[in-house]
């Protein structure tokens, strides 16, 4: 499978970034716990490091309550991996492959030492959906989802029907 490099994830720089920021979180989060931060002061201070290091929109993450959605590792994760890129051209395989990795499930050895790229393989969900979105004009979070068709039954469209939907948009 031929896949031009700016499709993939940049996940050697998410694993640079990652150690900083997994502390800055964790150290906020202890920070938080021990004094409070209703003035938002320190909330701030993180926020704009977080963003020096990784130039995101920082506004997209809830230092605050990061932890009723997923456990810090993954929050780190998420905010250490790039931004998907504008790709102009994308080849059906390509969309093929972007597709698969959302759509298959794939079940993970924890038992087994793992590398970093290993760990956090089953987070990419958001990044390949937020390249989608960016880069296919027919890219609708309902291709993903599970369906009710004209006679009320469920139904779920196969890799091949979004690809399909994605390339008449594109």
């Amino acid at each position: 499978m031929n896949i031009r490099k700016e499709i993939i994830p940049l996940m050697k720089v998410a694993e640079e970034r990652y150690p900083v920021i997994l502390k800055a979180v964790l150290v906020y989060t202890d920070y938080c716990d021990e004094y409070g931060d209703e003035d938002n002061i320190e909330y701030k201070r993180v926020e704009q490091a977080l963003h020096e290091l990784t130039d995101k929109d920082m506004s997209n993450y809830d230092l605050w309550e990061y932890w009723e959605g997923e456990s810090a590792e993954v929050f780190a994760f998420r905010i250490a991996l790039p931004d998907p890129l504008p790709v102009k051209d994308i080849t059906e395989e390509e969309l093929r492959f972007v597709v698969t990795k959302l759509k298959t499930f794939v079940e993970v050895d924890y038992t087994k030492k793992m590398t970093f790229e290993e760990e956090f393989d089953i987070y990419l969900d958001e990044y390949y959906y937020s390249f989608l979105k960016l880069n296919c004009s027919n890219y609708s979070p309902k291709l993903f989802n599970r369906n009710k068709n004209e006679k009320g039954e469920y139904f779920e469209y196969s890799i091949k029907e979004i690809v399909k939907h994605l390339t008449q948009g594109s």
